[in-house]
């Protein structure tokens, strides 16, 4: 089975790993999601992921007017850790060597994020897991996806969502938003549609990485991204 890219950056939602629960793991639905990404590699892929923290904290969302926005930035960072460590576990029970780098030193948690490394573990076929986004408040987990996908000179990055692509308004509110099929990244920032951060979105479109925006409710969505089916909403 031929694949359309070698090398990938998969962000996924942490409030998609969680599943109906909407907090914590759903593991039966991770281990999909883990054999999915699995199968990718023995195809040859090889493949980075980010995960967000939103099963556990959504930063200054979750923080606001309690936590200063610092603290709460950095508490979803943790949150992130927390997804790395579960999931980096998953994919080694099923036989995947999987290695977490973090953008902060935790000791016990994962190796301090080092480009060179990473690039030699997903050469190697290793899942690597980047962990507590770009390390620094103010940069979302979209962001960190971006950045990266871009050090590691990632073909595409593949953004796995709770949403099945790109629409012109949020379809659960407005039965008349249009789906898009592919939509440009200047077009996502002038009409401020909900794909990435805006930062997240130039720094994609300033280093020429396209996004596929998709449902992970179908893990095998993912596989069929790799391969080339036209499915959710293409950003270049």
């Amino acid at each position: 089975m031929e694949t359309i890219y070698k090398r990938v950056l998969i962000k996924i939602s942490g409030e998609a790993l969680a599943g109906d629960k909407h907090t914590g793991f759903d593991f039966a639905f991770v281990s999909q999601v883990c054999e999915t990404v699995k199968t990718c590699t023995e195809l040859g892929v090889q493949v980075g992921i980010v995960i967000g923290g939103g099963n556990f904290w959504r930063g200054v969302k979750d923080g606001a007017g309690k936590v200063e926005r610092v603290s709460a930035d950095r508490m979803g960072m943790l949150a992130t850790a927390m997804n790395c460590l579960a999931v980096c576990d998953v994919f080694r029970q099923l036989g995947a060597d999987a290695r977490i780098m973090t953008a902060v030193d935790i000791q016990g948690v994962g190796e301090r994020y080092d480009t060179r490394r990473s690039i030699e573990y997903l050469e190697q076929g290793s899942v690597v897991l980047f962990a507590c986004g770009t390390g620094h408040p103010f940069f979302s987990t979209d962001t960190a996806a971006a950045l990266r996908a871009a050090e590691i000179g990632a073909d595409a990055i593949l953004l796995a969502k709770n949403i099945d692509g790109v629409y012109s308004d949020d379809p659960r509110s407005n039965p008349e938003a249009v789906k898009f099929d592919q939509i440009s990244y200047d077009e996502v920032l002038a009409r401020r549609l909900a794909v990435m951060d805006s930062t997240a979105t130039s720094l994609a479109m300033d280093n020429g990485i396209p996004v596929i925006v998709f449902a992970l409710a179908e893990p095998d969505n993912i596989r069929r991204v790799l391969c080339g089916e036209k499915i959710g909403t293409t950003v270049r």
